[in-house]
């Protein structure tokens, strides 16, 4: 079967690449919103970030049952607790990080854009200087020079002089750098509604459609109304 066939549209994924920072619950949020979107995606979860899943949540995350194991983070809710949140995996690839030879890697493999979240300052730097160590990286510097989107959910504080640079090397080459930083006016009143806002700007920066939070409307006491409801 020839996949350029008009009717048999070839797979256009979302990357989402998890870097170490801490901030798991928020890839997590961006990931579930995504396959509630009917959107495909295609995951990159480096070694770092492995172990801060392991010590945010106690799961780990292996090359050989990956499916399993992003079943059960997927599930767990902000809170911790497990088979909060119903998942299908359907729709996701998963790739290696040290898969340098994987589809990402390459400017011809089609892609909607990527979504890096959380990004370490590491990942940060090694994305702004073009050092691609692994396929996290490669794959963000590919989505640079294909002139895709890029969203760098940054995830550190205090921010030094050197990371600011490399966040303004970013924004200059086109990229979107959403801060993980919640906001309270959307009547929080549970962490997941900390985290989900946070996904939910992620989300906007990459300009995919989503219901994770309550959107401002001018109107003074909205959250605070939604949350005494609730």
């Amino acid at each position: 079967m020839n996949p350029l066939k008009p009717g048999n549209a070839p797979r256009t994924p979302w990357i989402v690449g998890v870097s170490g920072a801490s901030g798991t619950p928020y890839a997590a949020a961006v990931l579930r919103a995504l396959l509630d979107a009917g959107e495909e995606v295609d995951l990159v979860v480096s070694r770092a970030s492995r172990l801060t899943l392991l010590d945010e949540t106690g799961l780990s995350f292996r090359d050989a049952h990956w499916r399993e194991d992003l079943g059960q983070w997927l599930a767990r809710g902000a809170d911790g607790k497990p088979d909060s949140f119903g998942v299908d995996l359907a729709r996701v690839r998963y790739w290696s990080a040290g898969d340098l030879a994987a589809g990402p890697s390459s400017g011809s493999y089609p892609v909607r854009g990527m979504l890096v979240v959380p990004a370490s300052t590491a990942c940060v730097a090694g994305v702004a200087l073009g050092l691609s160590k692994d396929l996290l990286q490669r794959a963000a510097s590919v989505t640079l020079k294909e002139r895709r989107p890029l969203v760098v959910a940054v995830r550190e504080t205090p921010l030094n002089g050197q990371t600011l640079r490399h966040l303004v090397t970013l924004d200059d080459l086109g990229a979107v750098v959403v801060p993980t930083s919640p906001a309270f006016y959307a009547g929080a009143t549970h962490i997941q509604d900390l985290v989900d806002f946070v996904a939910g700007r992620v989300l906007d920066a990459a300009g995919i459609g989503h219901r994770l939070y309550r959107r401002w409307t001018g109107e003074l006491g909205g959250g605070s109304a939604d949350a005494a409801e609730r």
